[in-house]
């Protein structure tokens, strides 16, 4: 009996496991600790969901244009340069725009992976001390992610409303209010969803190598890191 006593006083106590919240927390306090940097990430992903958001409000527009078969509408089109399209068909982006648009997403997804590189070289230290605290690869990829989504949802959402708004100001000032009695404010709403969709799934794509390099990291290699 006294053998199973201590069998049972050597088994290993069940693992705490941090909070959800917990995690936000803390990811919370690491970008406001580093705030000049996720200006800088945030920065790159503003410009490029504010260009694909005017791109896409701007296609709305003028395709709610072209079907009202309002004549001086269409001329109004015309006379602008846009290539209308054929009779019952959506306008679409020219093949320079969308040629653009790759570049512009493809630059800010390599700048937020450079940014987020630079991030977990400044926190060797950090990561080595909460490895040594018993954290997980798994928490810290959960920080990594947390912190990546929460830049997204925040730069994705300025981007997208700002390439909207900026849309239908130069619609208006091009078309005056024929831009906004022939176009359907439900497409407008759900380009922007699909922005800020698009801009978080950017942001998590970028950090995903970064936040599995800092995740597998050894303890003892991330406290002499900055050494």
């Amino acid at each position: 009996m006294v053998q199973k006593n201590k069998s049972k006083s050597t088994l290993p106590e069940k693992q705490v496991v941090l909070p959800f919240v917990k995690s936000i927390e803390i990811a919370i306090k690491s970008i406001r600790s580093r705030i000049f940097r996720t200006l800088i990430t945030t920065m790159s992903l503003i410009l490029a969901i504010s260009f694909y958001s005017y791109i896409k409000t701007n296609s709305h527009i003028i395709t709610g244009i072209f079907f009202s078969g309002d004549k001086i509408a269409i001329q109004t089109l015309s006379h602008q340069g846009y290539e209308l399209p054929d009779e019952g068909e959506a306008y679409t982006t020219t093949p320079k725009e969308r040629w653009i648009l790759f570049l512009s997403l493809l630059v800010c997804v390599v700048g937020i992976v450079n940014t987020q590189l630079m991030a977990v070289s400044d926190r060797f230290r950090e990561i080595g001390t909460m490895k040594c605290l018993g954290a997980l690869d798994r928490f810290i990829l959960r920080l990594f992610l947390i912190e990546a989504t929460l830049q997204g949802l925040i730069g994705s959402a300025i981007g997208a409303l700002a390439g909207a708004v900026i849309s239908m100001t130069g619609s208006l000032i091009k078309f005056g209010t024929m831009a906004f009695v022939f176009v359907n404010l439900n497409d407008i709403v759900i380009s922007i969803a699909a922005s800020v969709f698009l801009g978080c799934f950017l942001s998590i794509v970028g950090v995903l190598y970064p936040a599995l390099l800092a995740a597998r990291m050894r303890p003892v290699e991330a406290m002499r890191g900055r050494d």
